[in-house]
């Protein structure tokens, strides 16, 4: 398995496993209409464009055998999604293909941005997760992660509850 960095050119790779597994983690407890809707404006070239030429974002493939099987994606300063604070990072996204679920994908990601955070003198890093996401909520429990906060998530015309959850770099599990 390897991580690497995403680049422009890897934009319709980057489309394709974000629009992926989105739909393998989300479609069944959301409507077609929002899930499309989520789908074309958040995964559209001209959006994912955007995110790869902000210097304050980076995304990761994983890889097995040559293929995509998963991807990171984290933001420091402004870019932050929810909280802005120059002392963090957050794990905007860990997506994996459901077919590899429970084989470290997401954990080898995860340890990534761990990495990064701390490259970048990071003192926290936090993110956001479904609060109907149990496997997420506990993938991040068990990584030391606690919640400190919610927010609304909005998929098309649904307004969801994300937890907000936070990881202070100097208390988290190796």
């Amino acid at each position: 398995m390897e991580i690497r960095k995403v680049s422009i050119q890897d934009i319709e790779n980057l489309k394709e496993i974000a629009k992926r597994t989105f739909i393998e983690t989300y479609s069944l407890v959301n409507s077609k209409e929002n899930m499309t809707n989520y789908l074309e404006n958040k995964f559209s070239t001209e959006e994912l464009k955007t995110e790869l030429n902000d210097i304050n974002s980076e995304f990761y493939f994983s890889e097995f055998e040559g293929k995509i099987i998963g991807y990171l994606k984290v933001n420091i300063r402004q870019s932050q999604s929810v909280i802005k604070d120059k002392n963090a990072l957050e794990i905007e996204r860990i997506y994996v293909l459901k077919e590899f679920y429970g084989k470290k994908v997401g954990q080898n990601l995860y340890k990534k941005a761990i990495k990064l955070a701390k490259e970048k003198n990071a003192e926290f890093v936090w993110l956001s997760v479904w609060e109907k996401n149990p496997r997420a909520i506990r993938f991040y429990e068990k990584n030391g992660f606690v919640p400190f906060d919610k927010h609304i998530f909005k998929l098309g015309n649904d307004e969801q509850s994300d937890i907000l959850m936070k990881l202070e770099l100097n208390k988290e599990k190796q």
